[in-house]
């Protein structure tokens, strides 16, 4: 009799062809509720378990209640031929779904045995073929099961080993709930032996040596169980001495432990493959050199072996190192594997180079409390009956452990700071100004000094929460977002759909008698905010950090001393400033775009273009009367190669900041003030100066004065526009000269070059029956947010500089963002 192990949590896929005894196997060894059966589900869909038509619906039904059974956590066994891998795939893929193990156990029949059964039961219709499909089918499976993804595959060669085949079930490595405790749960280590000496001795626990007086454990009080939460090594002063006091604890049964992210990382590198050595493990491996290879295999099995969370006393405590939500509790799978070694992360980082974290303990509703560390904070607090116990020893903290059941708080303060955060350590703690929906959704919208109550859609200021609160840059720095630009008026003049004289006549019809035309820069809109002498950042208009760290701090130290150089600093008597900006080349942010959305069009047309074009040729000189199309063929081939060379203008080579331009045009705020009612040749005098300190770093922006009331100067302004764009130049800004404009009077309107606008609207957009059509495009909407949020974007930074709490700045900010996703044609 042979007995296999099954998990006690798994997915059962039985392999056999039809009259291997599948049914009667299930019923022998399981559960009448834990198998199910697709003849059972065929029953039930068509009223005949052999309907074979009705085979898609039964699989479907099939699918949905096995799903259900493994949401709910209980071993489910599948009752089909599943000889055809297609239907095995499904099977493995709804186990990953739920984080369960699927396991296959295959019942391999002669072919000529299930012949006989069949031919015995009134119910089997079936030809000799269809087995002799199947079995070839099965065969050619059980090569390859364990590479379809079962984790594992027991195969019963035989009637007698199916028949003497018996089952054992064994609970998952992390179901330890028959180890009631009580425990002693401890917090990050990172390699601070003294101060683990010295947290187990106030615990009341004694401290074993070796011959060598070295540490190798620690006996515990009467009935307690240490558990380590991971995170032994790495940038402390004794990597190697807290793995061999941890390996010993747990070698004789005095503690847990479950792995850290740090812990995964150094079994990469001691199994020689390629990581990033940093944040402390360098140290690491070069203590580790010093010791004998034997205690290297040693920690490398120790570390490799750990499971990455455990669940004890009876379920009612979890410990992980970056914590477990419920779903994911005592279930197998690699993504479980990684919440519990590094937390719920978007793949974004913030300022400090950290992972971006979901908050997942402020949503825990689980009844199982969860010991966690990962992430430093000042003081252990309990957060739905969940808590981190990384206190941040080896950042000069504290080293934290809590008495299991008891609740009580045990800490002792590092020997001193071993280690300098990139982050400082009292912020990890829970932003308590973040923003709730309701701050944006309230009865009474958002109010502003500029333009009264803006009201925000409930659907655009949740979706705008989600993508800040995933993706943007830290709260502090988020004090301001770039509001849309209003296009400009459609034009009459032949070939042109927009031209100056509609921005000028617009400006006109609102009172304004003096404007500014500004050089509208081809890059990505970037919001510079710096602090004096110190850090700062540079963010898209959607909140998010433009480069990386090393290139924000590069370009955030040439911008400061751009600052202090043309005296700015004194001037405005400032602090801190926030920059609107123009980030150059376009490609520097936006490559990925240029090749899949520009290059890819202007690559395929052009090769399409000049084989029409030489298959005209061909048929004109047959004789053929094709002159029109050929006609149509050069207009096209000219307006691709126009296309081509529009975004072509915007793209170069960058290495690092090598290349890279910020053309600053609008000093919005300091600390002391809001300069928005400042001329904008103000604005721009003070952009020219830092060109002047640092051109390396900052790009010029040219300007013209137009004074609307002169036809000269209306007609000057038009030609300037003319030479912009004929040179390559995306287009213009129009703005009323004095700035802060209120009322209906916008605070700029594009006027965009007739090649550049190409790219908006496609290489053919100038043939005279797709420019009619465009002339009729509705500018109402977009004119009107473009006033919202500018009235939005000054509001955010009027309360900036008032001190005013950052959920206040931050309703008009994400207010911004909400608007951007107001239904509008994104050409505009």
């Amino acid at each position: 009799m042979t007995q296999y192990e099954l998990p006690d949590l798994s997915l059962v896929v039985l392999v056999g062809i039809s009259g291997s005894g599948k049914s009667s196997f299930a019923a022998k060894h399981f559960g009448p509720y834990e198998t199910v059966s697709s003849d059972t589900c065929r029953g039930i869909v068509s009223d005949d378990p052999n309907q074979q038509s009705a085979r898609k619906d039964a699989f479907e039904l099939l699918e949905f209640i096995v799903a259900k059974r493994l949401a709910a956590g209980r071993l489910t066994v599948v009752d089909a031929t599943n000889v055809q891998p297609a239907a095995r795939k499904a099977f493995v893929k709804l186990a990953r779904e739920h984080d369960v193990l699927p396991v296959a156990v295959v019942l391999d029949v002669p072919e000529s045995v299930c012949a006989q059964r069949n031919a015995a039961r009134e119910d089997r219709t079936f030809g000799r073929d269809v087995l002799r499909r199947q079995h070839q089918q099965l065969t050619r499976s059980m090569r390859g099961l364990s590479k379809e993804g079962f984790r594992a595959v027991h195969v019963l060669g035989g009637t007698d080993a199916v028949s003497e085949a018996t089952f054992v079930r064994t609970p998952l490595r992390s179901d330890m709930g028959a180890t009631e405790g009580p425990f002693d749960v401890i917090g990050d280590i990172h390699g601070c032996l003294g101060e683990l000496t010295t947290l187990l001795t106030t615990l009341g626990y004694r401290v074993r040596l070796d011959g060598e007086g070295r540490s190798i454990g620690a006996v515990p009080p009467s009935g307690r169980t240490a558990v380590f939460l991971g995170d032994f090594v790495d940038r402390g002063p004794d990597s190697v001495g807290v793995l061999r006091f941890v390996m010993g604890m747990v070698g004789s049964g005095e503690a847990l432990a479950v792995p850290g992210n740090h812990e995964h990382k150094l079994v990469q590198a001691l199994r020689g493959r390629k990581v990033n050595v940093s944040h402390g493990l360098a140290e690491t491996l070069a203590q580790l050199a010093e010791q004998t290879d034997e205690f290297r295999r040693e920690v490398l099995e120790f570390c490799d072996g750990l499971v990455a969370h455990l669940v004890l006393d009876s379920g009612r405590l979890v410990v992980a190192h970056a914590g477990l939500i419920e779903k994911y509790q005592n279930r197998a799978s690699g993504r479980v594997r990684s919440f519990a070694l590094y937390g719920d992360t978007t793949g974004e980082t913030d300022e400090f180079g950290l992972p971006v974290r979901y908050p997942w303990a402020q949503d825990y509703r689980g009844s199982a409390m969860v010991l966690y560390g990962h992430t430093p904070v000042p003081e252990a607090e309990w957060l739905n009956n969940t808590m981190c116990l990384d206190t941040g020893c080896v950042f000069g903290g504290k080293l934290t452990a809590m008495r299991y059941p008891e609740r009580d708080i045990v800490s002792v303060p590092a020997e001193k700071q071993w280690y300098a955060p990139a982050k400082p350590l009292n912020q990890f703690v829970r932003e308590e100004n973040s923003l709730d929906l309701s701050d944006v959704l309230g009865p009474t919208g958002v109010e502003t000094s500029l333009r009264g109550r803006v009201s925000i859609r409930a659907e655009n200021a949740a979706g705008a929460l989600e993508v800040m609160s995933r993706f943007a840059v830290a709260p502090e720095w988020l004090r301001y977002l770039p509001p849309t630009m209003a296009p400009c008026p459609s034009s009459t003049r032949e070939g042109y759909l927009e031209y100056p004289t509609e921005a000028f006549d617009a400006y006109r019809r609102v009172g304004v008698t003096e404007v500014i035309c500004e050089e509208k820069h081809m890059g990505s809109r970037v919001v510079l905010v710096l602090h004096r002498g110190g850090d700062g950042i540079a963010y898209t208009r959607t909140g998010r950090q433009v480069f990386d760290d090393d290139l924000t701090r590069e370009l955030v130290a040439a911008a400061d001393e751009g600052f202090a150089t043309a005296g700015l600093w004194e001037e405005l008597d400032a602090r801190w400033v926030i920059v609107d900006c123009e980030l150059m080349p376009w490609s520097a942010k936006a490559e990925g775009l240029i090749c899949s959305q520009y290059a890819s069009v202007g690559a395929a047309a052009r090769a399409d273009l000049e084989a029409e074009h030489s298959v005209l040729a061909r048929a004109a000189a047959r004789g053929l009367s094709v002159a029109d199309r050929q006609e149509r063929n050069s207009r096209r081939r000219s307006g691709i190669a126009k296309f081509t060379d529009a975004y072509r203008s915007y793209v170069w080579p960058t290495v690092g900041l090598d290349g890279v331009s910020l053309a600053p045009f609008q000093i919005l705020a300091t600390d002391t003030g809001v300069h928005v009612d400042r001329p904008h040749l103000w604005h721009l005098g003070v952009a020219d100066r830092l060109v002047e300190t640092r051109p390396d770093v900052f790009a010029a922006t040219r300007r013209i004065v137009v004074d609307l009331a002169s036809e000269d100067s209306v007609a000057a302004g038009a030609r300037w526009w003319e030479d912009l764009t004929s040179d390559g130049g995306e287009g213009m800004v129009v703005k009323p000269a004095a700035n802060r404009p209120t009322g209906k009077v916008q605070p700029g309107i594009k006027v965009r070059g007739r090649d550049y606008l190409r790219l908006i609207y496609g290489p053919d957009y100038t043939e005279p029956d797709a420019l009619a059509a465009l002339r009729d495009r509705n500018l109402a909407h977009k004119q009107s947010m473009a006033l919202r949020e500018y009235a939005l974007g000054i509001e955010s930074l009027e309360r900036a500089v008032r001190g005013e709490p950052l959920w206040r700045v931050h309703q008009a900010v994400f207010a911004v963002l909400a608007m951007e996703s107001e239904p509008v044609d994104p050409r505009l």
